[in-house]
């Protein structure tokens, strides 16, 4: 089997104090290329693809791997390995028939790259549908990922000049900051436990008591709650941190906050929408860093290429074991097939 690596190219501007947020993952690491080649399989490295992540193409050729040029890496790979999902242009050198995987989010989409992707019998799996029996690895590891960097981003956001200068912790007599995470999911969670180790005031709410129970046992300290209309605009009046952690994998994520809602928070408030590439739990949430109705909004679709070293790492430990199980063809393996938007053009249950 062929394996192409390409570059990533995405690229989000924002305002201070991100400025420019590029993407710098790589779906695999040069350790996570050796065990392919090892098994017998060649991989096609577009030069320069580890280089934000810290990993030299010198790394990638002592793997094993073949560094090629952009072309190259689209069009020799049978499978080809993003993190983003393909433009136009790239679904333009990919093989007809190839499989490729990435973060495909394929419900909100343009119906023009879907309908690209199908001409060419493409089949497209999502890293965010990847795994069985309810368990998704790829994006249990992303999730995890942007939940501990909930609290950093925070802060710098409450931060004079360009936010209220709240301090997370607050001192003694001066009471900590109130966070208020929608979601008891992975992301939750892990950015609850990180909030709580900030010295920040938590409060979890989702729809399901399960979730809340699991997540009273991981952030001790939360306040956790069932989410109802009534409650959510009371505990978003108060927030100084809303942290949107709601998604259904494979669906838009639900609309959660209007505008009528969002009036009624306090300003400087920050809106950390996690369920961005999803399309976002707030009507006035896009893609990018930007202050409306007083409400700063974080809304980046990649929030793991913050740290893409570490990211790139777990996307490695997380995809890695099914991809050894590859022999001609990954629909082959369950859990890839489980991914599946598309299969050889033709679309599957997560696009019925």
């Amino acid at each position: 089997m062929e394996f192409g690596l390409p570059k990533e190219q995405g690229v989000v501007k924002t305002q201070p104090p991100f400025g420019e947020v590029r993407e710098g993952r790589v779906a695999l690491t040069p350790q996570g290329v050796r065990e392919l080649v090892d098994r017998g399989h060649r991989v096609y490295v577009e030069r320069g693809a580890g280089e934000r992540a810290g990993f030299p193409d010198g790394a990638y050729e002592e793997a094993g791997a073949r560094l090629v040029s952009r072309e190259e890496a689209f069009g020799r790979g049978e499978v080809v390995l993003k993190v983003g999902r393909p433009t136009l242009e790239e679904i333009a050198l990919l093989r007809p028939g190839a499989t490729v995987m990435a973060f495909m989010h394929l419900a909100v989409a343009e119906s023009s790259l879907v309908e690209a992707m199908a001409e060419k019998g493409l089949t497209a799996i999502g890293y965010e549908l990847i795994g069985a029996g309810g368990r998704r690895p790829v994006l249990k590891a992303m999730s995890e990922i942007a939940g501990r960097l909930a609290p950093q981003i925070a802060g710098r956001l409450l931060e004079a000049p360009f936010g209220p200068g709240v301090l997370l912790s607050g001192l003694p007599g001066i009471p900590p900051a109130d966070v208020v995470i929608l979601g008891a999911g992975v992301l939750g969670r892990a950015a609850a436990r990180s909030f709580l180790g900030m010295g920040a005031s938590v409060y979890l709410l989702d729809k399901e008591l399960s979730a809340l129970e699991e997540a009273s046992k991981e952030a001790k300290g939360a306040v956790t709650a069932l989410i109802t209309q009534s409650r959510l605009e009371r505990y978003a009046a108060f927030a100084d941190v809303l942290v949107g952690a709601v998604a259904v994998p494979g669906e838009r994520a639900p609309l959660l906050l209007s505008r009528a809602l969002l009036s009624r928070m306090r300003p400087g408030t920050v809106l950390l929408d996690f369920a961005i590439d999803q399309g976002g739990i707030a009507e006035t949430s896009r893609v990018g860093v930007y202050q409306e109705m007083g409400i700063t909004h974080f809304c980046l679709p990649n929030v793991p290429a913050l740290v893409p070293r570490t990211s790139s790492h777990a996307l490695t430990a997380t995809l890695l074991p099914f991809l050894l199980e590859v022999e001609e063809d990954p629909l082959g393996v369950p859990e890839l097939r489980q991914g599946a938007y598309l299969l050889l053009g033709q679309k599957g249950g997560h696009l019925e």
